[in-house]
């Protein structure tokens, strides 16, 4: 009520609710780590395109399956992925003789005075071209700083690579707002200063040393074809020739250098992924820590073409804690169905984790940096796809597989397989990839690592541990609002308000069993959940039950001929 009733009249208060919606969580944003030609390097980095892949990370790569991995992912319906770029640094070779240096991770671009760094690493950083120049530097904005208008320049940084450009107008290297480094530290995506700048020494304009000789051989070319237009003496013509192939021979020159003192780096190993501070350095996979919310991972091959039975571990036991779910390529060595079912008896798929699933066998699609050759890639990027255009068209509850679940850009399997050969594996727990008639290329099993026959777990098909995993993030979220509440029966009244709530309009959705709500599901808080010794500790117990519908995995008709009428 008002603090203090001072006068006769009306008085009004406004009262809090005791709705608190519960807000249903994303189901299907995928988390793609792996080697990538640029981009930052151990951030997790939101896209929503494979062409944010592109700007950002350079798009297809020889040296990676991610890129391919991740144009999987948005030609089968993904919608929003975080990328998380993995870099193995050469450390060169201390023991031979002479001794290989390690060579630069950064490409260095120096103009002038100024030192200057690629943002990331790579090889990407020498398509970096810089220049500074100090045109049309306004007095009123010099004398604002209390600098001199020769204090100030204008920076131009061009990506040659992406035809990106960006530009900075009136910066300078003495402490002010508009110090060239932390300009660039806080606004650039190409390039930093490598270092402080040295205030002391007057700026120059120009080009960076690579940027000069492109120049260099632009003009000499220029030059050649005006004076062969103009019909000039042979000798002339000759003389700019000459002028043309050294200008051409600097730049590789230059070019050869460069590239052999920088590094793409090395292939990833396991450690790459596993460093061995990685969870507290938010490094490797545990980049993701940095990602408020994934819920599929998927790690394109990377050794080979397979990734390490330690590092699907690992990414199975991250994935519990992060109530997401792993998607595990088969490895290469499955090349039939018996070596898919021996090896998976023998050797499993390097985690037994309800929270992940393997699909077989490979993807078979052109590969447009080899010429559109036919060659086999891994299927994650496609499988999260599909899973994630099937959330957005049925629900998380819908298993991703069926005559729906067709595959786009993808003209074959590794491995053509049959009714019966599906038959060996689905029991196991293996899904397949089949091809149909009419159907195309489609998903054929919906199973998670848990879904052998023999285990009889109850998170057996991926829909049901999918759904599981939403209502537990959903509701983990959703319920915050309680923490420090007062705990009695006020409290336990308004948590079976909104998660009775949040549940009802999952099953007004179709996601579970039961034609009656107390069929579908059930949401229980109360003095017998919670009894005092819990209230004393500051616990209150909320428990949620439901009722998951499970797909029809088998479909069978039976059939009886009518025998005719017979006269008695």
């Amino acid at each position: 009520m008002p603090a203090a009733l001072t006068y006769p009249g009306v008085y009004v208060e406004e009262i809090p609710s005791s709705v608190h919606t519960i807000v249903g969580v994303a189901t299907s944003i995928t988390a793609f780590v792996g080697r990538a030609e640029r981009g930052p390097v151990n951030v997790a980095t939101t896209i929503n395109s494979f062409g944010d892949f592109q700007k950002q990370f350079g798009g297809l790569w020889e040296e990676s399956f991610l890129g391919f991995a991740v144009n999987d992912f948005y030609l089968n319906g993904g919608a929003q992925a975080i990328i998380v770029r993995v870099y193995n640094a050469d450390p060169g070779n201390a023991q031979a003789n002479p001794p290989v240096p390690a060579p630069a991770t950064k490409a260095m671009l120096t103009v002038g005075n100024i030192n200057f760094i690629a943002a990331n690493e790579g090889l990407w950083g020498l398509s970096l071209r810089a220049t500074v120049d100090q045109n049309n530097i306004p007095a009123d904005v010099a004398t604002s700083m209390g600098l001199a208008a020769t204090d100030l320049f204008n920076l131009t940084v061009v990506d040659e690579s992406t035809n990106a450009t960006q530009k900075y107008m009136n910066l300078t290297v003495k402490n002010s707002p508009n110090r060239v480094d932390n300009v660039l530290r806080q606004m650039s995506s190409l390039l930093y200063c490598n270092g402080t700048p040295d205030p002391t020494k007057p700026i120059v304009s120009g080009q960076d040393n690579l940027g000069a000789l492109e120049t260099a051989l632009t003009n000499a070319q220029t030059t050649l074809t005006n004076d062969q237009n103009a019909g000039a003496p042979a000798a002339t013509i000759t003389t700019d020739q000459t002028a043309v192939t050294k200008a051409k021979t600097d730049l590789d020159t230059a070019l050869n250098k460069a590239t052999a003192a920088l590094s793409d780096g090395l292939p990833l190993n396991v450690m790459s992924f596993l460093p061995a501070n990685g969870q507290t350095a938010k490094q490797g996979i545990y980049a993701l820590e940095q990602a408020d919310l994934f819920n599929i991972l998927c790690l394109p091959p990377y050794n080979g073409n397979d990734v390490d039975v330690n590092l699907i571990a690992a990414a199975g036991a991250y994935c519990e804690k992060r109530r997401a779910m792993l998607i595990v390529d088969a490895p290469s060595t499955w090349t039939t169905k018996d070596l898919a079912k021996n090896n998976f008896i023998a050797n499993g798929a390097g985690t037994s984790s309800a929270n992940a699933a393997i699909y077989f066998p490979r993807l078979q699609y052109p590969n447009p940096l080899a010429g559109n050759q036919t060659q086999t890639f891994a299927a994650c990027g496609a499988m999260a796809g599909t899973w994630a255009s099937t959330d957005t068209a049925r629900g998380v509850w819908k298993a991703p597989a069926g005559i729906g679940a067709s595959l786009t850009g993808v003209t074959g399997f590794s491995v053509p397989l049959t009714d019966d050969e599906n038959g060996e594996l689905n029991p196991l727990g293996i899904n397949c990839l089949r091809s149909f008639p009419v159907y195309g290329r489609i998903v054929w099993g919906a199973r998670t690592l848990r879904g052998a026959d023999a285990l009889a777990d109850q998170y057996k098909y991926i829909p049901v541990r999918r759904t599981a995993l939403y209502i537990e993030e959903s509701l983990y979220r959703g319920l915050k609002w309680v923490v420090f509440e007062p705990n009695d029966d006020s409290l336990w009244a308004q948590i079976r308000l909104n998660v009775g709530a949040f549940m009802q309009n999952m099953f007004r959705q179709g996601a579970f069993q039961g034609t009656t709500a107390a069929a579908a599901y059930f949401v229980k808080c109360d003095g017998e959940t919670t009894p005092q010794n819990d209230i004393d500790l500051g616990v209150v117990n909320v428990v949620v039950g439901f009722a998951p519908l499970k797909p029809a995995e088998f479909v069978v008709i039976q059939l009886q001929q009518m025998a005719g009428q017979i006269q008695s």
